[in-house]
């Protein structure tokens, strides 16, 4: 009777499932309000980072992004190109190597095989950039290149780097809610929450402090992201301008 007093006293239930001591409680909530409060929590946090890989139309998209209301700095991989992206409030800049701007211009200018200008001159053949493609792209090789937003580059590339605009799409879950085991994110105890038996996506919400979400695989094998460094301070500062290279109201034919 004694150790049933002391229990029910104490631990205030101490027979129940749920999380332990020094835990935020959500893992006693129901999957509809422990995805709420995780959104919620989302919603209220100051900056994030993001890492791992989206699915898009098959090609995977590789993230490693720190986000803010005031901008966000990171690096993108695709299609075995990486760039970096850095939004200072409205200001985009885009950095990368040679072989990222060679690419575009055989993007742009190669579609019909002739490789980018290497027909113009003469000078370079089928499939292959010209001297002057080479040259131009060495010259933009390390530097920042700013985005206008007029071009239609920047909705597309600033998309990577907008806090609100990258959670609300991505924190979804398609499908009937389920509430799984305890599990452990970066070290931190999380419940896993699944739709539809994760085929339609699954979150590992945080149990310890504000339940941040920790993890998101995606519904239909479209990528899986850790969600990290919640509220860290950290600071965006547009490049120095000696860094950048400014093409006016377009870039996406520069």
């Amino acid at each position: 009777m004694v150790l049933f007093a002391v229990c029910a006293t104490v631990l205030a239930g101490c027979g129940e499932d749920g999380p332990q001591a020094g835990e935020n409680g959500v893992g006693k909530l129901s999957p509809e309000s422990i995805r709420a409060k995780a959104e919620k929590a989302a919603a209220g946090a100051g900056s994030v980072r993001l890492a791992g890989t989206l699915v898009s139309n098959g090609q995977p998209v590789k993230l490693d992004m720190r986000l803010s209301s005031a901008g966000g700095v990171g690096e993108v991989s695709t299609g075995g190109m990486t760039f970096s992206l850095l939004r200072a409030e409205d200001d985009l800049f885009l950095k990368a190597g040679d072989e990222f701007w060679l690419h575009q211009d055989e993007g742009e200018d190669g579609a019909d095989g002739k490789g980018g200008n290497g027909g113009k001159d003469g000078k370079g053949g089928a499939g292959e950039p010209s001297e002057s493609d080479v040259a131009a792209a060495r010259k933009l090789d390390g530097k920042y290149v700013k985005v206008p937003p007029e071009d239609t580059a920047y909705k597309q590339l600033s998309g990577f780097t907008e806090m609100k605009v990258l959670l609300d799409g991505l924190l979804k879950l398609d499908g009937e809610l389920a509430a799984e085991d305890n599990g452990e994110v970066d070290g931190f105890p999380t419940i896993r929450v699944t739709a539809d038996d994760g085929a339609g996506g699954a979150l590992e919400v945080a149990l310890e402090g504000r339940p941040y979400p920790l993890l998101l695989e995606r519904a239909g094998d479209a990528g899986e992201l850790r969600l990290l460094d919640w509220d860290e301070e950290f600071e965006v500062n547009a490049p120095r301008k000696e860094d950048v290279v400014d093409y006016g109201k377009q870039i996406s034919a520069s």
